[in-house]
């Protein structure tokens, strides 16, 4: 069955419709029974679902496909059938086909193959008179001209025949028809002197129905030697005179082929030209007796010699031999005129291939776009021809299909790696790993690094097992993965318009490679952007044939370029390329020289944008010419300062770039980092932090710009990992040098990266820096951050030594330059073209910018038509413009958006800017993302997206805009671009403001819900969320938003609600579990407001009980998930508990049952089984939780102080601040918990109602809560009375703390908790007062910790640190003293760090820095022991920025009064490890507190000791001389 859309649908029999159950993807079973139930196409139209499922067993799937399907066809025949009339314009059902040449019947069951569509019958050329048929094709259904007459003797006639049915006759009949037709045709053409071709295979309309006139349906040939043996009538039907000349006149048939035929037997149009030359035919009329089979006879028989003629469109018998022979004369002079009008006529122009090949890789542009991406798909290249593939080392290849498997060893792939790194990949690469996003995605393979080199039929020296197969294995096994490949290229990575794909046909094309054009065709929905290059014009011939299955001549032909070399080709495309030579960048060395940048191995770097001495010198002139006016335009209007702009004002070329009085002060920074010393760290950091808009951006990329030639300096991308960057920046460092130790810095920007992320890299640089044993005061980096921030000068006074504060505030200096250039520009440029520059010389001063701003917008908007969908992107811009930093819209979105269709790429920026209004034009700035060149749309400033909102804030509210842009389904669904899309429309939602991201206030929700809750009304809010919940399929995190806003507003119900479905979504979540106590808190603390006037009673606070309770719970899962995760250490379970412990504390005691008369009846209902009568009953559900309250706080409190003991309270990580997850911070943990402590021992222990009499009658248990009481409850709690000495005496606090312990400690057998107590005090009290009759002698406390566990794993952390402290080694103790202190020393360090490793999981030690407690000092006993308090007071006259800077550069252990207080221990450095010499030679390891201050050589050293929970450490370690 050649079409089974062909003949209507009433007329197919049973293979014709079991064909195209296949073509709709039923399975073969369904398939079978329905031909052995005879059902051909008159059964198919009455056929119901019920049917199907009822006789057939077929499931309800299929029968409604093949139901819907059905229905489709019927659909689509009756509207073929009301066109027939109408020539040329019919419409039928055709099947597009893809001619595989292999396993056609399997191929035939993937939907893929056989898709029905609608298509327009379209005209076909004919093929050009005495072209051979094979270097020409015709498509089937396609139609050509009517048949035709005489013209001008050259140009021939044309006579169709269909000849389906003589083509399924035998030999002796086909042959007989065939002659019959040919030398009737060729007679009447000889003998008016025509050329003519007679074509068999397309229709003639005579009594053929379904078919157009001309029509080209093909005729089945498996044999062409019998159609050229057909010609053998010849001599038996002309007289033997006239045969020799028939002969000469006569063509041998020519087979064209015909695309898209589904028969195993392949289509042709087999056509015979007839060329009557005056020479030849001269005088002569012709008579053939034309034979015929007689079925009678069942012979061929001659018919009555008869002279034929063209008369019109039809060969008739001449009715008048005598009055034809009178014209045979004339008609030899008209013919032989006529050859040689044509044997005269001017030699066919010769096409200009050159200026084609330009038009199409450019685009009609001068040069090509130098950002735009090209795509290849090549075969095997000759040898000749990789020595000119320049003009594919200048072009931005984003990827290449190689169908040379040899090509990584002696191909294309060889030659370019040569010059450019390639990522090799297989097509099953492009398959996306599940939960894994786009970005990633691209990010993981490093599309847009490297040129990704896809092998797309093996590789033949890969160890791996990808072997080159057949075409026929390929279309089974690797037809999917190029369909999958070439899809998500084109519909997922880069949207259409911004590449092209280019067909190097070098060598003869196969089945595989034919697929992959129509697979781009398909995907990229047309031609447009696809070009082929040819030198073969056979191998062009066989890619056309395919192509044509898909698009018409005309379009193919106009898009290829058949007949130019590949060395012709890349001369021609060289003249229009930036640069006609590969590019070699320079870079500056050590010795003052150059080295050149190698291309390959800069393109490995893939972290950093590397700024070379010659940047951008290689622009050809025109370029320069055409783009300057636009480069600087831009960067006025608002876009970003580019190497181009700086380049073209130091040539001159354009305008300078101010510099503002910034860029001199980081430049001083910078210079002064390069003065020597000794003590200069190996990283250097720089911070700039900038108000929005104010230039920060330009001035670091100024301070880079001009300092390329001292240093190597290059911008880090956005979103590389940490080991990228430091291992990439090493490398800079290094490149072409000769020795590590002498090398020039490299100067690195960091553009609004978070501090966390920088400290990683600064980290990761100190290891390596550390790791190559680089002599000290050695600067191997600059770290230059860039941020912006609502409050520079404030970060600039925390750290002046290394911020740099830029604001809007001009200096006087800077007023003059501003104005000058402003007048400059606004000669050359409207004032609204270059509105940035114009806010900038404005100053921004708050009342004159705001007033600008705001008088600019009105001006602009103030006849804009608000219903248009031009005016609509305007606001959705402007909505995330002013709520999520560095948000854009990507151009692809906007197109979706306006329903542009934008058919050819350089009219696509054009197209694109001319649907926008007047307005919008001027608001918008074009973006182009450095890395990947896709094209985006911003408002030019923040404060005029900001006034954009307000002024049209009149006809819609912000909620109203925000729940508009959620909803569009368009921007939502669009594919391109989305993970980017979504995660600005999440941010839109979900982010908060953060102070130390630069924002001006710490906000609980994203700014956008602030706005609403508070300048709409809070149920908008909730709808919004709500609506944003739904949107972002039901994430727990927007159920988590829900919860805090409801409870915020007091709707504790629906608060509830949304914390129980973001738990159950998320069950492990400790942040979530966090919230969802958070309610029951909020929850409870207001009943509590409600019962403040009433009289409370046992009944009437069951139900706030109830709540308290809740949240306790709640609290308690969520620490246990915050212990169980080790990827976070989120302490807000522990907080959570006691605070909401402390508060159901303080209702319960005002209950009369519990009122201060009976105040021991709380402490003894808590802590005994004792239950009061009142509450009894009503609280019987209550009890135990009740009296589990106390041992649930202490455990909370004891993990909270051992937290604080381990690590540093004044480090908030960006994380902390800034994830939308987390609850609340606690911003001063230290004093958190000494008020809850002392509120837990208030409640617990009655103090307030004790006199010193009766405190001495105390239990132990009371005791207990009574040292909680007064601070010595905990570790912590005991040394914060060292630091807060404000608002008591500590000295006689720790002294009554004391004097609560057992008189005789050594015999009271104190619990290991309370020994650590008991023991710290007294390390306390000796800090401040060594003259106390309290304070025990140092080695009774030696004695007393012997109690402690002697398994050191069962031992607590504070008890190990305590034992490090009590058996330090003293210079006076003996060898075997020392020897014994050393092995418990060792033995508790050893556990100390086991206990740290698990305390800090998998969280970096950067993050979570150790807290020193102590330091070595010089005397013995306590006092060879100073807290760090004592340190600090040192520095505490200094101011905060010059205190930091002293702790941060290590100048305070310089200072002469720290010298005096501390010993400087001596030891020495080995495998850059510091050692301690113990008792017999033992080597005893100290951590350096910062690796980067441990020398490399072995060497002797001296340095600080400090104390903390992970063990001794070493500061200020330096080398002895």
């Amino acid at each position: 069955m050649e079409k089974t859309e062909d003949p209507p649908l009433e007329t197919w029999n049973e293979s014709m419709v079991s064909n195209w159950l296949r073509s709709i993807g039923i399975k073969e079973t369904y398939i079978e029974k329905l031909h052995e139930e005879e059902v051909d196409g008159r059964i198919l139209c009455e056929l119901s679902e019920e049917y199907l499922k009822k006789e057939t067993g077929m499931k309800s799937g299929p029968a409604l496909l093949i139901i819907k399907k059905r229905d489709e066809l019927v659909i689509n025949s009756q509207k073929v059938q009301r066109h027939h009339d109408h020539l040329h314009k019919q419409t039928s059902v055709a099947i597009k086909c893809i001619d595989t040449r292999a396993d056609v019947n399997e191929e035939n069951n993937k939907e893929e193959d056989s898709v029905l569509v609608v298509t327009t019958k379209r005209d076909s050329k004919l093929r050009p008179f005495d072209m051979k048929g094979v270097d020409f094709t015709y498509v089937k259904n396609s139609v050509l001209l009517p048949e035709s007459g005489v013209n001008d003797f050259i140009i021939p006639c044309h006579e169709y025949k269909s000849f389906a049915i003589a083509a399924t006759l035998d030999r002796q009949r086909l042959q007989a028809k065939f002659a019959k037709e040919v030398l009737k045709f060729a007679t009447g053409c000889m003998n008016v002197r025509t050329n003519g071709t007679i074509h068999f295979g397309v229709m003639d309309s005579r009594g053929d129905t379904g078919y157009v006139h001309g029509e080209i349906i093909g005729v089945p040939v498996e044999e062409k030697d019998l159609y050229y043996d057909s010609l053998d009538y010849i001599e038996r039907s002309f007289s033997s005179s006239d045969s020799e000349l028939v002969r000469l006149c006569i063509g041998e048939p020519q087979f064209v082929k015909v695309v898209c035929s589904n028969s195993i037997v392949e289509h042709y149009v087999v056509e015979v030209d007839i060329k009557p030359a005056v020479s030849i035919v001269k005088n002569k009329v012709f008579s053939v007796s034309l034979p015929n089979f007689n079925e009678k006879a069942n012979k061929v028989q001659l018919e009555k010699k008869t002279a034929y003629r063209r008369v019109g469109s039809k060969t008739e018998p001449v009715a008048d031999l005598n009055e034809f022979y009178q014209l045979i004369n004339f008609r030899d002079a008209q013919r032989e005129e006529a050859e040689k009008t044509y044997n005269f006529t001017a030699p066919k122009l010769c096409q200009n291939l050159g200026k084609k090949l330009k038009m199409l890789i450019t685009g009609g542009k001068k040069i090509m776009d130098k950002e735009k991406w090209h795509i290849l798909v090549t075969n095997r290249f000759q040898e000749k021809d990789l020595q000119h593939i320049d003009f594919l080392l200048n072009m931005n290849i984003f990827c290449v299909f190689d169908f040379d498997p040899d090509s990584n060893v002696s191909g294309l792939c060889h030659e370019y790696n040569k010059h450019h790194a390639v990522n090799r990949h297989f097509m099953q690469n492009y398959k996306i790993p599940s939960g894994l996003s786009i970005r990633d995605f691209e990010s993981h393979l490093r599309l847009f690094d490297q040129t990704s080199w896809i092998f797309c039929n093996g590789r033949s020296d890969f160890k791996g097992n990808e072997p080159p197969c057949d075409e026929k294995t390929w279309v089974k096994s690797k037809r999917t993965l190029l369909k999958d490949c070439v899809s998500l290229i084109c519909k997922d990575i880069l949207p259409k318009g911004t590449f092209q794909v280019i067909f190097l046909l070098t060598s003869p094309v196969d089945t595989p490679f034919l697929n992959t054009f129509y697979e781009f065709f398909t995907d990229m929905e047309g031609h447009e952007d696809i070009i082929c290059l040819a030198e073969s014009e056979e191998n062009f011939k066989d890619w056309q044939t395919f192509a044509l299955g898909s698009c018409d001549m005309d379009t193919l032909n106009s898009s290829s370029v058949v007949g130019m070399t590949i060395s012709q080709v890349n001369a021609t495309l060289q003249q229009v390329q930036h640069t006609t030579t590969q590019a070699t960048k320079r870079l500056p060395i050590h010795v003052k020289g150059e080295c050149f940048l190698d291309t390959r191995k800069e393109e490995t770097r893939c972290s950093l944008e590397i700024l070379s001495l010659n940047h951008c010198e290689e622009t050809s002139p025109d370029v320069m010419e055409s783009e300057k006016e636009t480069i600087e335009q831009q960067f006025y209007h608002g876009g970003k300062v580019t190497w181009m702009n700086l380049w073209l004002a130091d040539k001159k070329i354009i305008g300078e770039v101010i510099q503002r009085d910034a860029y001199n002060e980081v430049n001083y920074m910078v210079k002064d980092c390069l003065c020597w010393s000794l003590d200069r760290a190996p990283i250097s950091c720089i911070n700039i932090y900038h108000h929005p808009g104010s230039g920060g951006s330009t001035v670091a990329r100024q301070v880079l710009w001009n300092n390329r030639r001292d240093l190597r300096c290059a911008v880090v991308k956005p979103s590389k990992s940490v080991s990228v960057v430091s291992e990439d920046a090493v490398w800079l460092r290094e490149y072409e040098e000769k020795d590590p130790q002498k090398c020039l810095p490299v100067l690195l920007l960091f553009e609004d990266c978070d501090q966390e992320y920088l400290e990683d890299v600064k980290n990761e640089l100190e290891v390596a820096v550390n790791t190559k044993k680089i002599a000290r005061g050695t600067l191997c980096f600059i770290l230059l951050s860039c941020r912006r921030s609502h409050n520079p000068e404030k970060m600039c006074r925390e750290s002046p030594q290394q911020n740099v504060s830029i604001t809007h505030k001009l200096s006087e200096t800077e007023k003059k330059q501003f104005s000058q250039k402003r007048q400059r520009l606004e000669k050359q440029f409207r004032p609204e073209f270059i509105l940035t520059f114009v806010l900038m010389s404005e100053e921004f001063e708050s009342h004159k910018i705001a007033e600008y701003v705001k008088k600019f917008v009105k001006h602009l908007l103030q006849d804009i038509d608000h219903n248009s969908v031009v005016t609509k992107l305007v606001r959705y811009v402007a909505l995330l413009n002013t709520y999520v930093h560095n948000s854009f819209i990507s151009q692809s979105h906007c197109e979706a958006l306006l329903a542009l269709s934008i058919c050819v790429d350089r009219f696509r920026r054009h197209a694109f800017e001319t649907s926008l209004s007047e307005q919008a034009k001027l608001v918008l700035i074009h973006l182009r993302d450095e890395n990947t060149f896709i094209n985006s749309v911003r408002i030019i400033h923040p404060l005029v997206a900001k006034e954009i909102l307000q002024f049209l804030g009149d006809k819609q509210q912000q909620s109203d805009l925000a729940s508009d842009l959620l909803n569009n389904d368009v921007l939502f669904e669009h594919r391109f671009g989305r993970d980017q899309y979504m995660k600005f429309l999440r941010d839109l939602f979900m982010t908060r403001h953060r102070i130390s991201k630069g924002d001006k206030f710490d906000s609980f929700f994203s700014p956008l819900i602030e706005h609403v809750r508070e300048k709409e009304c809070p149920d908008k809010a909730i709808e919004l969320l709500k609506a944003a919940y739904k949107r972002f399929n039901e994430d727990a995190f927007f159920a988590q938003q829900l919860a805090r806003l409801n409870y915020k507003h007091d709707r504790f119900e629906e608060a509830e609600k949304w914390a129980k479905t973001a738990v159950e979504k998320r069950p492990k979540n400790s942040y979530i579990l966090d919230t969802r106590g958070q309610v029951y808190r909020q929850w409870f603390a207001a009943k509590c407001k409600a019962m403040e006037q009433d009289e409370k009673t046992p009944e009437n606070t069951v139900d706030a009980l109830e709540t308290a309770l809740k949240a306790i719970e709640c609290f308690q899962e969520c620490k246990n998930a915050a212990v169980d995760d080790n990827d976070t250490m989120n302490n807000a379970g522990f907080f959570g508990v006691v605070e909401v412990g402390c508060a159901l504390l303080n209702l319960m005691r005002t209950l009369h049952v519990f009122s201060r008369r009976k105040s021991s009846e709380l402490i003894k209902y808590l802590l005994t089984d004792y239950i009061p009568v009142e509450i009894e009953e009503p609280w019987e559900h209550f009890h135990w939780k009740l009296k589990n309250l106390q041992k649930l706080m202490l455990e909370a409190l004891e993990w909270i102080s051992e937290d604080l003991s381990y690590f540093q309270t004044d480090l908030n990580t960006d994380e902390e601040k800034t994830s939308d997850t987390v609850e609340r911070t606690i911003k001063y943990p230290m004093h958190w918990l000494v008020n809850k402590s002392f509120a837990y021992g208030k409640y617990f222990s009655g103090a307030s109602l004790l006199t010193d009499q009766n405190q001495w009658n105390l239990s132990p248990l009371m005791k207990r809560m009574m040292i909680y009481y007064h601070g010595g409850g905990n570790i912590t709690t005991i040394f914060s009375l060292l630091t807060n000495q404000k608002d008591s005496n500590p000295v006689s606090v720790l002294e009554h703390i004391i004097s609560l312990y057992p008189s005789n400690p050594m015999r009271a057998q104190m619990l290991p908790a309370d020994l650590v107590k008991y023991i710290a005090s007294h390390f306390a009290l000796s800090c401040l007062s060594t003259q106390s009759s309290k304070l025990a002698a140092f080695q009774d406390l030696q004695r007393l910790s012997h109690q402690f566990p002697k398994e050191k794993l069962r031992c607590l952390p504070s008890a190990l640190f305590l034992l490090v402290l009590l058996f330090w080694p003293e210079e006076h103790d003996t060898e075997v003293e020392k020897e014994h202190k050393y092995e418990t020393v060792l033995s508790a360090v050893e556990h100390l760090q086991i206990n740290y490793n698990k305390k800090l999981k998998d969280i970096p030690p950067r993050k979570k820095r150790i807290y020193t407690h102590f330091f070595l000092s010089n005397g013995t006993g306590f006092e060879k022991f100073v807290h760090k308090s004592k340190v600090e007071t040192i520095t505490k006259l200094l101011s905060v920025s010059e205190k930091r800077q002293k702790w941060f550069s290590g100048a305070v252990w310089k200072m002469p009064e720290i010298s005096k207080l501390l010993r400087c221990v001596t030891g020495w450095t080995e495998d850059e490890k510091v050692f301690l010499e113990g008792p017999k030679g033992m080597k005893f390891h100290i951590p350096a507190l910062k690796s980067s201050s441990v020398p490399q050589n072995n060497e002797n050293v001296t340095f600080y000791l400090g104390f903390t929970f992970k063990g001794p450490v070493a500061y200020n370690i330096t080398v002895q001389t």
